[in-house]
């Protein structure tokens, strides 16, 4: 079976300091991959480079068996791959209702015309409709996202992310900076929206990594040491040494 995401001897340098070397990477289908490492290990170049806000030094990067390596980030997007950020990246001016509606109305092929009346385009109005009640905000639709907490800002992000109904889902550290309480909502609204897509996630708590992934890609120095199941990964002594120390004891 074709992966969703292949990577293949991917290199990345920046003027003569290398921070990818030699990436190799296969996420199947409908797989929740975790990829986790030390910081400063290339995450999140990882996920820049497989969701095209940057490109490889060399190598060949595959999307559903398509090579998008070199592909610009909204290229990459209308192939199926939709990512977030490290940094809650909202319009926070805008309403909730809005936020999520501007997702739509480019995932349904819609642009901006000003003799448009958005509210008038029934499934738009549906669509939004439905994730703000999949994230459950449907009760804070007309209140400007900056003005929300910062749990239900990163809710709300997922629901932008998911919005176009891509077949691949990136989350890059989900639930930084969030409670224990919090951190759980957040792991069963991913779990629960990304029932059949596939998931690859960076995130720090290995509480949320080895609760959630199927598989699990440790990265050192730019390069992935090892690759397994949670189990296969809680016992590799490389990862032991590496990374997780006693954490995982």
């Amino acid at each position: 079976m074709t992966a969703a995401i292949q990577v293949n001897a991917v290199e990345k340098s920046f003027g003569n300091v290398q921070i990818i070397r030699d990436l190799n990477l296969s996420v199947a289908k409908g797989e929740r991959h975790a990829i986790i490492g030390p910081n400063g290990a290339g995450k999140s170049t990882t996920f820049n480079l497989i969701s095209g806000h940057i490109k490889p030094t060399s190598g060949e990067i595959r999307l559903n068996g398509e090579v998008t390596s070199g592909l610009r980030p909204f290229e990459i997007n209308r192939r199926g791959l939709s990512r977030s950020f490290q940094v809650t990246n909202v319009f926070a001016r805008m309403t909730v209702w809005e936020n999520v509606r501007c997702a739509v109305l480019w995932a349904t092929g819609h642009r901006y015309a000003f003799w448009k009346n958005t509210d008038s385009l029934p499934e738009v109005k549906q669509r939004t409709a439905q994730i703000l009640d999949d994230i459950h905000l449907s009760h804070r639709r007309d209140v400007p996202a900056g003005l929300l907490t910062y749990a239900e800002q990163r809710e709300l992000e997922i629901g932008i992310t998911i919005a176009g109904g891509a077949s691949v889902i990136m989350l890059d550290e989900p639930t930084a900076g969030m409670s224990h309480a919090e951190t759980e909502r957040a792991v069963a609204l991913i779990r629960r929206l990304t029932e059949g897509r596939t998931l690859v996630i960076v995130e720090h708590d290995m509480s949320v990594v080895f609760g959630l992934a199927d598989r699990i890609s440790v990265l050192v120095y730019g390069h992935i040491i090892a690759s397994g199941t949670p189990e296969e990964i809680r016992g590799n002594p490389k990862v032991k040494e590496a990374y997780l120390g006693e954490e995982v004891d």
